[in-house]
C-alpha cells in the first residue's frame, strides 16, 4: 500500500499556526513511508472563500518548505461528484429525502431543549412513505445511519474511541438547493484522492464517526485517522488572538526562518527523546506515526525565538544576505552590491551571534551597507563631543601605519596606545565604533573595522575629525 496523506485547509484567511503543523505532521509521515502528500482546498463554503485566502495558505505553506506533490485539488470543482455519490446512496437505500422544513426543525429542537434531549433530527422522515411529501418543496438528502451498535475510531493518537450509533441522528448530505455538506464532501474527495492516512486536529475527531459511517455505506474502506490535539497559548487556553500571531505569514515577517518554524511546530505535540535540533533529514526518518502526545501542546514565543537564533547561527551567509537584501536596501537607500555584499558574508558571523531573528540580523547589518558619510545617532555624536574626536584625530596617522591590518593587530594597537596616552581602551575604541559604524552598538569593533579594511576605516575616521 502506498502511503497518501492530505492537507484540506479551509480558505477563508490565513494559514493557521496549527493548521502549519497538520501539514507539517501529514508531510513527514508521507515522506518517512514513501508516500504523497496532497493539498486540497476546501473552498465549498463561497461565502467565506476568497481566491486572496488561497494564494495566501499556498504562499505560507511555500515559504515553510511544505511544498505538496501534484496539483491542489479544489472541493468545489467535484460538487457534480459529490453529487452523484449522494444519488448513489439514495437509489442504495443508504440515504433519503427529507422534507422537514427549516420552521419544523426548529420546533423539533426547542421541543428537545425543553425536555432536556440532546438536539438532533429525530429521523421522521427516515422510513416515510415519498408519497407524503408536500408539493413545492426541495428536500434535503439525509444519510440512513445505523441506529444500532458501535462506531469505532482507532486514532493513531487517541487509541480506540467508541460511540453508540444511537447518539448519532442522521446527516445531511446534500442540501435543498443541491450543494454537498462538508462530510459528504471530505469522504468523496478521501476516498477519490486514495487517502490512507488523515492527520488533523482533535476537533474533528467528533467528524471522523459520522465520516466512518458514510464510508461504510458506499462499501469503501476508511483511511486511518490520527487525531492530535490542538496548540493552546502558555496559559493552557486554546491558542488566540490575544497569545499573538496566529499566522504562519505573519512569523516570516517577524523575521523567523521556515526551518526553525518546522522545527518548532514539530515539537509541539510530538518527540524524540531529548533531541530539540531536529533536521529535515531526521524528522523524515524518525516520523512513523507514533510519539503523538495526547496532550495540548502550549505555543511558546521564546523557545520559538531561541531556536530561530540558533538555526540563523548556522545559515549560509549568502542566503541571509539574500533574504535581507532587499530590506537592507530600502533602510540604508544603498545598494548591496559586490563590496557591501563581501562585508556582509565576512561580518555575518559576528552579526549572526547576536541576533535572535532576522529582524534583528537586517538592523545590525546595515551598518556594512549603510554609505558615508554616516549620520551619527545621539549616543555616537555624544562620544565624539565630549573628547572622541580629538583621540580619533591624534591617532589617525599613526593607526593608518599599522600593519597587518587584522582584528587582532587592532585590538594589540589599540590596547597599546590607550596604555601610553594614559587612557582606558573603551576611551579609544568607543569613539572608533562611534566613527566607524555611527552608533554606539555593534560587533566587536576591531572585528568591524578589519571588514571594512583600512582605507574605508580610515576614511570614516577623517569624516568625523575633519571639518570642512
Amino acid at each position: 500500500m502506498t502511503v497518501v496523506t492530505r492537507f484540506a485547509p479551509s480558505p477563508t484567511g490565513f494559514l493557521h499556526i496549527g493548521g502549519a503543523r497538520t501539514a507539517l505532521f501529514n508531510l513527514l509521515f508521507a515522506r518517512h513511508h514513501g508516500g504523497r502528500y496532497l493539498l486540497r482546498v476546501e473552498d465549498t463554503d463561497k461565502k467565506r472563500s476568497t481566491m486572496e485566502a488561497i494564494d495566501a495558505i499556498y504562499d505560507a505553506l511555500t515559504w515553510l518548505g511544505l511544498e505538496w506533490d501534484g496539483e491542489p485539488v479544489s472541493q468545489s470543482a467535484k460538487r457534480d461528484r459529490h453529487a452523484e455519490v449522494a444519488q448513489q446512496l439514495l437509489d442504495t437505500g443508504h440515504a433519503y429525502k427529507c422534507y422537514t422544513s427549516p420552521y419544523k426543525l426548529k420546533e423539533m429542537r426547542d421541543q428537545q431543549k425543553a425536555a432536556g434531549l440532546p438536539t438532533r433530527y429525530d429521523g421522521r422522515w427516515r422510513d416515510r412513505d415519498p408519497a407524503d411529501a408536500p408539493a413545492g418543496v426541495d428536500p434535503v438528502i439525509r444519510l440512513k445511519a445505523p441506529q444500532e451498535g458501535e462506531t469505532v475510531v482507532n486514532d493513531l493518537v487517541q487509541g480506540q474511541v467508541t460511540v453508540a450509533n444511537a447518539q448519532l441522528d442522521d446527516m445531511i448530505l446534500l442540501r435543498s438547493d443541491g450543494s454537498p455538506t462538508y462530510m459528504l464532501s471530505v469522504v468523496v474527495d478521501d476516498h477519490d484522492m486514495e487517502i490512507t492516512h488523515v492527520i488533523r486536529g482533535d476537533d474533528h475527531l467528533t467528524n471522523a464517526f459520522r465520516q466512518i459511517q458514510l464510508f461504510n455505506a458506499m462499501d469503501w474502506t476508511p483511511p486511518t485517522f490520527g487525531h492530535v490535539p490542538l496548540i493552546h497559548g502558555p496559559d493552557g487556553a486554546k491558542l488566540s488572538k490575544r497569545h499573538g500571531a496566529l499566522g504562519a505569514e505573519a512569523y516570516r515577517d517577524m523575521g523567523f526562518l521556515p526551518e526553525a518554524m518546522r522545527n518548532y511546530l514539530l515539537r509541539l505535540g510530538w518527540g524524540h527523546g531529548d533531541d530539540e535540533i531536529i533536521s529535515d533529514e531526521q524528522a523524515i526518518e524518525w516520523f512513523d506515526g507514533t510519539s503523538l502526545g495526547k496532550s495540548p501542546a502550549r505555543f511558546d514565543t521564546e523557545k520559538l525565538t531561541a531556536l530561530n537564533a540558533h538555526y540563523l547561527k548556522s545559515a549560509d551567509p549568502q542566503r541571509l544576505i539574500d533574504l535581507m537584501a532587499g530590506d537592507l536596501e530600502t533602510a540604508t537607500g544603498a545598494a548591496v552590491d559586490e563590496e557591501t555584499t563581501q562585508r556582509l558574508s565576512a561580518g555575518m558571523a559576528g552579526l549572526a551571534e547576536r541576533a535572535k531573528t532576522l529582524s534583528d540580523l537586517k538592523e545590525s547589518a546595515a551598518l556594512y551597507v549603510r554609505p558615508r558619510p554616516l549620520t551619527l545617532d545621539d549616543k555616537a555624536n555624544k562620544i565624539l563631543s565630549n573628547s572622541g574626536r580629538a583621540v580619533l584625530a591624534a591617532a589617525h596617522n599613526v593607526l593608518a601605519e599599522l600593519e597587518p591590518w587584522t582584528a587582532g593587530a587592532l585590538e594589540e594597537w589599540a590596547r597599546n596606545y590607550a596604555e601610553g596616552h594614559g587612557l582606558k581602551l573603551r576611551e579609544v575604541a568607543q569613539p572608533l565604533r562611534a566613527a566607524i559604524t555611527g552608533t554606539t552598538v555593534s560587533p566587536p569593533i576591531f572585528e568591524v573595522m578589519a571588514i571594512f579594511g583600512c582605507s574605508e576605516s580610515l576614511a570614516r575616521i577623517t569624516d568625523v575629525t575633519v571639518t570642512t
